[in-house]
């Protein structure tokens, strides 16, 4: 499993701030300065189009609405099928949160 590869101290440190955060604006004063506008973007991106395929969208319409190359819909996609299925429970949990909307401050 790649995820052995990933763990060390660091990012265990990453992962515990994230977990920390309370609400959607401490994420996006997190995010705004962890990571560049793009980082941000790109990641949001891939979230998207892991959604998109989920519903069975094609890759048109996927990179049509979202920009995403074909080689980025096709990495999520991979993941989708053979990854660690965390896709999978983000947008799971974000749906059964829909009627609990996000607390902001």
């Amino acid at each position: 499993m790649q995820i052995e590869k990933l763990r060390g101290k660091e990012l265990d440190q990453l992962f515990k701030s994230v977990l920390s955060l309370k609400d959607l604006e401490e994420c996006y004063r997190f995010f705004d300065d962890l990571c560049t506008i793009n980082e941000i973007q790109s990641l949001a991106q891939r979230l998207e189009v892991a959604r998109m395929l989920r519903e069975g969208n094609t890759y048109h319409k996927i990179e049509t609405e979202t920009g995403a190359s074909t080689a980025t819909i096709s990495r999520v996609k991979r993941c989708l099928n053979y990854g660690n299925d965390a896709y999978e429970l983000a947008l799971e949990r974000i749906k059964e949160n829909k009627e609990t909307p996000i607390e902001e401050s």
